[in-house]
């Protein structure tokens, strides 16, 4: 997750920063086209967890989409519980697993459907000083009691309730009941108000290695939970994104953001020519963009150049003074970190290029692509 090299930019080239901001704005133009209702922008600090802050501002949004009023919900709860399972697959794999802080919007879903949900107020998940925002000692602590333990041939049934406990001390016990709008209501209760049902929705990714039109374990560190994600073409990747904008359903995106056209501060999200990154990517003109080839595509990810190392969230369109489609997304690294209140604009190419999975409700999907995955 690509925090550190994000907060170590702002720190030491603050000068260059400003130069590329000034001149994005002034060299592309960029007007919104549609922007769907969403919250503001949360920050997830020094924590490789924007798996949770991502798809927790995804479902913010299907909460006012579904008619509710705005709610500021918690990310910690579901990445409490999802240390908890990653430490029982670790273990039952003999250490043979991934245990971090990454994770994929799934993991919010398959949460919600065995724990349900609670808003930031019943459990922000920040014990230590109430601003816990770094996960490295936590989970430093973590992983070395679990590789003790999967060297050991006979474990203790104790293991879970120890692990619990460093959970406990670090982010605080979640709640069993709380109370919203002057009533005592349970995690389950809260959900089943919220009208969220994990079951509604599903994800999709494009790789030619994998059959079409079938559900696919997704080959990913971060896919730990070995969850299930449809395999369409990059094309009907693109129209399901599309589709979805244009009735009203924003999207939960995974992708790579360690391209060089990829600037946080300026707002932008691009994949120059070599050509273009000759000079200032970001002078007072557009700069020219990479053809994006289902090959290309394929090349960067079994090369390792495209990884799963961010996941955002994907709320609407735009365009720049040359009337070349971006998307309008929301990111989790605060909403002072540029001049866009911590959203940007992110390229057609390079939506394609980077996209390695996304996360949207069924009926964000067009009729003709369920009845190719079969659902319903």
């Amino acid at each position: 997750m690509k925090y550190l090299i994000f907060f170590a930019t702002l720190l030491f080239v603050p000068f260059l920063l400003t130069a590329q901001d000034d001149a994005e704005k002034q060299g592309y133009g960029f007007e919104v086209v549609k922007e769907l209702p969403h919250t503001s922008v949360k920050n997830q600090g020094n924590s490789g967890t924007c798996w949770s802050y991502a798809t927790t501002s995804y479902l913010e949004s299907e909460i006012l989409r579904l008619g509710k009023d705005t709610v500021d919900l918690s990310e910690m709860f579901y990445v409490y519980y999802a240390y908890i399972k990653k430490a029982e697959k670790y273990i039952m794999r003999h250490g043979l697993a991934n245990f971090s802080q990454g994770g994929q919007a799934h993991d919010v879903m398959n949460i919600i459907r065995n724990r349900g949900m609670v808003p930031e107020s019943a459990y922000a998940g920040k014990e230590y000083k109430g601003k816990y925002q770094s996960h490295d000692e936590v989970v430093t602590l973590m992983t070395a009691m679990l590789e003790s333990l999967a060297d050991l041939e006979t474990k203790m049934e104790l293991w879970p309730m120890a692990l619990q406990s460093i959970l406990d001390v670090y982010f605080g016990k979640t709640p069993a009941i709380f109370d919203w709008n002057g009533k005592a209501i349970t995690p389950k209760s809260f959900q089943e108000e919220m009208g969220i049902n994990p079951d509604d929705y599903v994800e999709f990714t494009s790789f030619t290695y994998y059959p079409y039109y079938q559900k696919v374990n997704l080959d990913i560190p971060d896919n730990w939970s070995d969850d299930l994600y449809y395999n369409v073409t990059l094309d009907e990747l693109i129209e399901i994104i599309d589709y979805a904008i244009e009735n009203g359903h924003t999207v939960c995106w995974d992708g790579d953001v360690s391209e060089e056209g990829f600037d946080h501060r300026s707002m932008i999200a691009v994949m120059p020519t070599k050509e273009a990154m000759k000079d200032d990517l970001f002078k007072y003109e557009i700069s020219p963009e990479k053809e994006v080839s289902v090959e290309s595509r394929e090349a960067g990810f079994m090369s390792q150049k495209s990884t799963d190392d961010h996941l955002m969230h994907l709320v609407g369109t735009s365009k720049d003074a040359k009337g070349n489609k971006y998307y309008i997304i929301k990111n989790s690294w605060d909403e002072s970190t540029n001049d866009f209140g911590g959203k940007l604009h992110m390229s057609l190419p390079y939506v394609k290029a980077k996209t390695i999975a996304y996360m949207v409700h069924k009926d964000a999907v067009p009729k003709h692509i369920k009845k190719k995955i079969g659902l319903k």
